[in-house]
Formats: structure tokens, sequence, C-alpha cells
């Protein structure tokens, strides 16, 4: 996908208006839990055990108990196991975004955040929580592209490249669209490489291609 010019209309599923979502860097492993009442607890130990275990290993029993609530209290909040997933991966796109424009705010200018966005995700590799890409560990579990899933974690991944050539667009770069393609293929080859393997040399391989594309 290139976004130089302007994309035709296309359903987005990442705003509040949306059926599909209740309602962020480039962050993924999900935030550490807080206290809040039975609907919070249910989604906070939903993204822990989500992220850490795989989204169909993990039942609706198992999430019940170790949230400590009864059955009857996770069906008011969520209806159904399929619902909380999508509030799970709904809350990680809303926590990247946030973070995202934090972080180019903070920046200043365009090629700054670009940097800094690496200098994140670098970070985030080598926390020790760290397994992968919560939106391509979603992907992978769901085959077909017209899940909710599926649906969900692409409008994610355009609300992300989009951003990321906005940024080149501001940083002078002729071909901003395939810039970003470029540095979202890199930061999906950093999360899986660092996970997998060496996270020095993925997070390194990341910055050269981020200063390749920033040179234009």
């Amino acid at each position: 996908m290139t976004v130089d010019s302007p994309q035709p209309a296309v359903q987005r599923l990442l705003g509040p208006s949306n059926p599909n979502l209740a309602s962020s860097d480039g962050s993924s492993v999900p935030p550490a839990p807080r206290s809040g009442g039975a609907k919070v607890r249910i989604l906070e130990t939903a993204t822990r055990l989500f992220y850490e275990e795989g989204i169909h290993s993990v039942g609706v029993d198992r999430l019940i108990s170790e949230a400590s609530v009864t059955k009857a209290t996770f069906y008011k909040h969520y209806g159904s196991k399929d619902n909380l997933i999508l509030a799970y991966i709904r809350t990680q796109h809303e926590r990247v975004q946030d973070r995202f424009e934090r972080l180019v705010t903070d920046a200043g200018e365009a090629p700054l955040a670009v940097r800094a966005w690496v200098d994140a995700v670098s970070d985030e590799v080598n926390e020790a929580e760290f397994r992968g890409c919560a939106f391509l560990n979603a992907a992978a579990e769901y085959h077909d592209p017209r899940d909710p899933v599926r649906q969900v974690v692409a409008s994610h991944r355009d609300w992300y490249t989009e951003r990321l050539a906005e940024l080149l667009q501001a940083a002078g770069h002729p071909l901003p669209g395939d810039g970003a393609d470029e540095l979202m293929l890199a930061r999906d080859g950093a999360m899986s490489g660092a996970y997998a393997g060496d996270a020095i040399a993925a997070t390194a391989a990341l910055r050269r291609v981020a200063e390749r594309v920033l040179a234009g």
C-alpha cells in the first residue's frame, strides 16, 4: 500500500462510530495492568493472556478465573469471547496511536520523529515481556482476511503506514508512500527478528533502513 495520493474511501474499523469498535510510537507490548472494576479487570486479564499465550489458546473459563469474576459478569460486559478479542485489539490500537502521536509531538520535526520512532521500537523489543507485535500475532491466528479481527488489524496498519507517510512527506521525501511501506516492513522485520533471534541486529537493520529512507 502506498499513500502518496488520496486513497479511495474505505471502511474504517478503528473509529468509535463503527459498530465493530467499542470506542497505539511503535509499541505493541500491552500495558501493565491497572486497578479497576470487573469490566476493566477482564480486559486487562485478556490483554495479558492473549499477548503472552495466544488468543485461541485462552478459554473463557481461564479468563473468568484469572479475572476473579463470575461467568454472569463476564457475559454481561462482553457477551462473548469474540467481543472481548475485538476489545483487546482495539485497545492496543488506541495505545499505539496515543504513544505515536505523543512521540511525534515531542520530536517537533518530522525527521526527528522518525528517528524517535525507531528508538521506541528498539526499546520495546528489548523489554523482558516482549512477545512480538500484538497485531501480527493476532493476524497469524486468523487466516480469513474477512474476519473482524483481521479487519481491525488491517485498519490499524493502514493508519500506521499513513502516519509514517505523512512524516516522510513533511520531511521532504519524494515518494513518502513508498518510503512508509519500507519503514513498516522494516518495523515488522525488526519485531519478528528481535523476538525470534538477535534484537541488536534486528534494530540496527531497522535504523539503517530508516536512515536510507530519510535520505530520500
